[in-house]
């Protein structure tokens, strides 16, 4: 028996079996990338995305069908992304918004100027209304056969056959459109920022049966809702105040599980972090703080791409490693700007303390180390603004995967750092949740107890931090027009 985890992630999609002893098995991926018809404008067919995950799920189920039963289903997903579709066919109106797209930046601004609303273009809220407008309004379809969500609410009425119209706790608190305790829409905002409520979707908890996949084999109970980031933190066992995860994908998402004291705002506090859901269940929610770093595993697509430095993301390692440290030379990642804790949207990515001597493996080093530094930042920015003592640091994604990158981590932080036995965390924590619903497991801590690290990576040098403060300082402000913005 084991819970089948849908993944939604903003490149790709994965559908596996996670068993009762925590393992992963029968995992199918199948690429989905969004499209960037411009500049700034990123988009996906959220209907090509519902087929995708059809399959993905048919494979995991065919493959799985002679040795197990599955139990529930648990939906993880890029948070933010939003759809819009229709009530009665379940089919989407127009391109879906990617998170990363920007076209509402106007909106956000004037939000903030108008009303004193702090919108990031990032969130759902600026995007449904963008949507409303230009799919809806302007083509004087009824709202009343409106749908709008986030893409757990899509993949969740594609599994029941349009039955189902609902969000999480976790995704919606991150929408800029609920209410402090993350269980209802805010009448004022979404009057505000032109968005009709009746086409929202109804808030449940992470974890609880929402209805059945009657579109699978089986029809099994769609038993978890929640958004990646949180996944990883519950596929972490992260679920002690202090706990700490870090997931290195595209960009860096670290998020320290802080309990159930709520915050009174959700705008982003003074050491650039963010309370978000960690999850919700029948009795409380659950909190967290997040930060967040713009590049990560971007740096090294450019040191190989742009570059031409290296031939894969293996080989970052195996330069970096042939020389014992990174010659002086210092690299701030910033190709998009610099998130936690410095939110500089006109910094830009800067390579400090080049010589005649400086070699291509001193280079991809200081790539490394940098992202590592700011691996650092975002540990030292939680620590100041949730006053926790973070012991130790557990690590997804790709760059877990990197022994050079994990001991710079080490270093950097000066933290033990626990490397997940799965690449994408996300899987388990969403089948955790679906199964402790469904009572394949007794409780949240006896699924979690299943989590063990591969390997643990403590410090063995320190990294030059001072340094790195004087090299941020000078990536900083790099085009001023962008380092004024404040979302």
């Amino acid at each position: 028996m084991g819970v089948l985890v849908i993944d939604i992630g903003t490149s790709g999609l994965r559908a596996g079996l996670v068993r009762h002893d925590g393992t992963l098995h029968f995992l199918n991926y199948e690429a989905c990338r969004p499209d960037t018809p411009t500049p700034g404008l990123v988009e996906f067919d959220a209907q090509k995305l519902a087929e995708a995950t059809l399959r993905v799920c048919n494979l995991t189920i065919e493959q799985s069908r002679k040795t197990d039963k599955i139990v529930a289903v648990g939906i993880t997903n890029q948070r933010a992304s939003t759809v819009i579709w229709s009530k009665s066919t379940g089919k989407p109106f127009g391109p879906a918004l990617g998170w990363q797209d920007l076209r509402t930046v106007g909106e956000c601004i004037t939000a903030h100027a108008e009303h004193g609303i702090k919108l990031a273009p990032n969130q759902t809220a600026t995007k449904a209304a963008w949507m409303l407008k230009h799919y809806i309004d302007a083509n004087k379809i009824d709202h009343r056969d409106v749908c709008i969500g986030t893409v757990d609410s899509f993949i969740a009425a594609t599994l029941s056959n349009n039955q189902l119209h609902v969000t999480d706790s976790s995704n919606a608190a991150v929408t800029g459109l609920c209410e402090l305790d993350a269980q209802s829409w805010s009448p004022r905002l979404c009057e505000i920022l032109r968005v009709d409520i009746s086409t929202l979707p109804k808030i449940v908890t992470s974890l609880g049966v929402v209805g059945e996949a009657t579109a699978l084999p089986g029809a099994p109970p769609i038993a978890s809702l929640i958004g990646d980031q949180q996944s990883s933190l519950i596929g972490q066992a992260c679920i002690t105040s202090g706990a700490t995860k870090i997931t290195f994908g595209t960009g860096g998402m670290l998020n320290t599980f802080t309990g159930q004291n709520g915050p009174t705002k959700f705008a982003r506090n003074e050491h650039g972090t963010y309370p978000i859901v960690a999850y919700r269940d029948n009795e409380k929610t659950s909190w967290a703080s997040e930060a967040i770093m713009l590049a990560a595993g971007t740096n090294i697509d450019w040191l190989r791409e742009d570059l031409k430095l290296i031939d894969s993301p293996e080989d970052s390692h195996k330069i970096a490693a042939q020389v014992p440290d990174s010659g002086g030379v210092m690299f701030v990642p910033a190709l998009f700007g610099l998130g936690t804790p410095h939110w500089d949207y006109g910094a830009r990515g800067t390579l400090l303390g080049i010589t005649r001597g400086t070699s291509r493996s001193h280079v991809v080093r200081a790539v490394l180390e940098g992202i590592a530094h700011r691996g650092a930042d975002m540990v030292d920015a939680v620590v100041a603004a949730t006053q926790l003592e973070v012991e130790s640091i557990r690590i997804d994604g790709g760059m877990s995967r990197n022994p050079t990158f994990v001991q710079a981590l080490a270093n950097a932080t000066r933290r033990n750092v626990e490397v997940s036995p799965v690449t994408e965390a996300t899987t388990l924590g969403a089948a955790f949740l679906a199964g402790v619903a469904v009572s394949f497991w007794p409780s949240i801590n006896e699924a979690t107890n299943t989590w063990k690290p591969s390997q643990i990576v403590s410090p063995d040098k320190e990294l030059d931090r001072a340094q790195w403060h004087e090299a941020i300082s000078r990536a900083r402000n790099w085009i001023p027009a962008l380092s004024s913005l404040d979302f």
